[in-house]
């Protein structure tokens, strides 16, 4: 039995205003071909399929022709769970009847102990339970009983699936949630304040694999077979060192054991953070092979530049964003006096050099003192 745990497509995510579908139509046609290549039983998405609990049509298109290719060209089926990114009603809206064939979404807890069964062809049999994401409120009002952060609604929801598990098949839990201890982005929407959103491993301990989404790097934690896939793609600078994958669950028909193989994600476009003086970076980027990924540039510059924006984009065109650390080094007292020491004519030459190109002569130094000393006069008078 073999299946692939993905999670975090976040279809229709907006950066710094582009929109990412493009990049991500690409990413799936690579997890398709995964699919294909690995004779797969079955594909595992946990959570946030969507970036927003009402998509925009592109992106509905986008994951519709994806799907119908999966589970009607490919006869592969398709489990999922909503995230907290995902609205859970609409992305279950016909769940009944896409069900019988082949695209299971679970995004009520009323399917919480009602487990997909899917068989492969060698005659192992796994099932399958969604736990899709729900806050501490939505379970205290769904069961009638107490609950007071999501650790505590998750050791409830994990003992409801136990208590009903067939121990003589495998049993994978799909869960969307925060395990305690694990590694975070910027990218990830917080689900709670204060720590109250973290949930201990120990909830999941007896099943046989648990299928995580809701962080975007891919890693385990507590035990092996506890992991998080991470998001297909990379959806904030902070994520420039992650390596996208999904994960590749293969169950051994003799022994049982349970493996995992990272296959990894390749967008068209990745996200870098560039550093340095504006023109060794100006001229780095005429030879970059990759001049057309989305970046954060920071310049180390210490003067003023006039429009950097421009001539960055003029070799890397989509820089989505520009910080000026340079401007700010060593702004302590010492240096704010030192700044607010310098004088209107001094200011103006650093403008002058910048439009220019070259310092101001002698004779233009004078005129612009001249002009300075009377606009300064006739303030005072």
């Amino acid at each position: 039995m073999k299946f692939i745990h993905t999670s975090d497509w976040h279809l229709g995510r907006q950066f710094h205003n582009v929109s990412l579908l493009e990049d991500q139509k690409q990413v799936l046609n690579q997890i398709t071909q995964y699919v294909t290549e690995n004779h797969i039983d079955a594909l595992v998405i946990a959570g946030d399929i969507y970036d927003r609990s009402v998509p925009p049509t592109a992106a509905i298109e986008v994951l519709d022709g994806f799907l119908n290719h999966m589970v009607q060209d490919l006869n592969v089926p398709v489990i999922m769970i909503s995230g907290n990114h995902d609205g859970a009603k609409r992305l279950g809206f016909g769940a009944k009847q896409f069900d019988k064939a082949g695209l299971h979404i679970i995004s009520s807890l009323e399917q919480l102990c009602t487990p997909v069964e899917i068989v492969s062809d060698q005659n192992r049999v796994v099932h399958f339970y969604g736990m899709p994401y729900s806050d501490p409120e939505t379970v205290r009002h769904h069961y009638d009983i107490q609950i007071n952060n999501h650790d505590d609604a998750h050791a409830y929801l994990a003992s409801q699936i136990d208590s009903v598990l067939n121990k003589d098949v495998h049993n994978v839990v799909i869960s969307h949630c925060f395990i305690d201890g694990a590694e975070t982005c910027e990218s990830e929407r917080t689900l709670s304040i204060g720590g109250a959103d973290r949930v201990s491993y120990e909830h999941f301990k007896s099943f046989d694999y648990v299928a995580l989404g809701h962080l975007h790097q891919a890693q385990k934690r507590g035990l092996e077979t506890i992991r998080y896939s991470g998001s297909i793609m990379k959806y904030s600078f902070s994520e420039q060192h992650h390596k996208k994958s999904v994960t590749l669950v293969e169950i051994c028909d003799e022994s049982g054991e349970i493996t995992t193989r990272a296959l990894p994600l390749n967008a068209p476009h990745d996200m870098r953070v560039l550093e340095g003086e504006l023109e060794n970076l100006l001229e780095h980027g005429r030879t970059d092979a990759n001049f057309d990924d989305y970046l954060l540039v920071r310049l180390t510059d210490r003067h003023a530049i006039l429009d950097p924006m421009a001539k960055l984009r003029e070799v890397y065109p989509n820089v989505l964003h520009l910080e000026k650390p340079g401007m700010l080094i060593g702004v302590d007292k010492e240096m704010s006096q030192a700044r607010l020491g310098r004088s209107e004519v001094d200011m103006f030459q650093d403008f002058f050099l910048e439009v220019q190109g070259d310092e101001m002569t002698g004779n233009q130094k004078d005129m612009l003192s001249e002009v300075v000393m009377s606009l300064k006069k006739q303030s005072e008078e």
